[in-house]
């Protein structure tokens, strides 16, 4: 019996020897979580002994348990790098097309623009539109924009804010007459191509229609009727408006017909200091290639563009489950789920017990490593005693067959 008893101990802590050596292996891989050998007593009333007797028998292992505790979070600077800050798996869709669930960040683009992880797994996750909003409540490959650039966009609306000197004379009222550069900017805008258009904006004081006011026409080329003027009162504040649109005409040989844009001067302002233009912005842009990714704490992927425009292309989501005990570790820092698991539970990232995103960085694994080693000794030790137990035994066997 004592022979027996001795190799479950050995048995039990060669398995654990396995356990905390494959935890010592991996205290470097990203996202691995331990796991420990929790063991239970053999007595010989489980096994058929007598009723009522409580002989132990030994030991086996009961289960090798994963601890799903946070690892430390590590910068890394790269982008397309990302940790879980709290709970929450990412999910990720095999080559064969099954699912599967990772703490491991470290994503990266294929030929086709899929975000997919060191093995090829696809990284899942919800489409959004340019601003970032959710278009669909279904999970899906995450595919990115990299083979194409994005569009131009025409210009259909200019912001202007400005300080007109209230010193200035009426233009026509001194010799020579003031010069319609001298209070004048100007801007680039782009037609629906994404060619470039110069705006000119040039103002020259003009005798007031109204009494008690200041007014400015408004020209956008120095040869050109107005297009506008502006009205202040005493206190420098405008108080009417006739600038709405522009026209702009794209030069030969577009083919891109004139088009109209809208005129925003509600910012401009009358003092007593000299001409400044303080904004003076569009909304379009040239067509451009993406440049590089940013992944936000909320899952947000967002693409920046040679242009200097951002737009989002998806969002990352994330699964949790009812018990993270029951996940069957499958390789490669991914689990799938199983009946002990229940299904997953799908979500955004920083949404209810979801945990939030840190881009640019990795989760470590949980091994603590002193802890381990401390318990490989451990474990050695329980080894050696439990062999202690068999050459005790073998011994007291040998004895008994020298007895004469």
């Amino acid at each position: 019996m004592s022979s027996q008893t001795g190799l479950s101990g050995l048995n039990a802590a060669s398995q654990n020897l396995d356990v905390i050596g494959n935890n010592i292996a991996n205290a470097t891989t990203v996202g691995m979580k331990s796991s420990r050998a929790e063991f239970s007593e053999l007595v010989a009333s489980a096994t058929g002994g007598v009723t009522g007797s409580s002989a132990g028998i030994g030991t086996q292992v009961a289960a090798v348990t994963q601890l799903f505790t946070q690892g430390n979070l590590n910068v890394t600077g790269r982008d397309l790098d990302v940790a879980i800050n709290g709970g929450g798996f990412f999910q990720l869709q095999t080559a064969n097309g099954t699912s599967a669930y990772t703490r491991d960040g470290e994503f990266k683009l294929d030929t086709s623009g899929n975000l997919v992880t060191n093995t090829g797994a696809k990284v899942m996750g919800y489409p959004t539109d340019t601003k970032g909003v959710p278009t669909s409540t279904i999970v899906q490959p995450l595919q990115l924009p990299t083979n194409a650039p994005i569009p131009a966009l025409q210009t259909s609306s200019i912001t202007a804010a400005a300080n007109l000197d209230a010193n200035a004379p009426i233009a026509s009222s001194v010799t020579p007459p003031t010069p319609l550069s001298t209070y004048g900017t100007s801007m680039t805008a782009y037609d629906s191509q994404g060619v470039p258009l110069t705006v000119n904006l040039y103002f020259s004081k003009v005798t007031p229609t109204t009494a008690g006011t200041d007014e400015w026409a408004v020209y956008d080329s120095a040869t050109s009727p107005t297009v506008g003027s502006l009205v202040f009162d005493k206190s420098g504040t405008l108080t009417s408006s006739t600038v709405s649109t522009l026209t702009l005409t794209p030069a030969a040989p577009s083919i891109v017909p004139a088009f109209p844009v809208t005129l925003d001067m509600s910012k401009v302002t009358q003092y007593g200091a000299a001409f400044a233009v303080t904004s003076l912005t569009q909304n379009g842009y040239p067509p451009g290639e993406m440049t590089g990714l940013k992944i936000g704490e909320g899952g947000i992927i967002t693409a920046t563009y040679s242009n200097g425009q951002s737009q989002a292309a998806g969002q990352l989501s994330l699964a949790d489950f009812r018990n993270e005990q029951g996940l069957t570790p499958v390789g490669a820092g991914n689990w799938v789920e199983s009946r002990s698991s229940g299904q997953p539970i799908q979500g955004s990232p920083g949404q209810g017990k979801f945990g939030t995103l840190a881009s640019g960085s990795l989760e470590e694994s949980n091994v603590d490593l002193t802890a381990e080693l401390v318990n490989m000794m451990t474990a050695q030790r329980s080894y050696q005693a439990n062999a202690q137990t068999i050459k005790t035994q073998d011994q007291m066997v040998q004895s008994m067959m020298n007895l004469r």
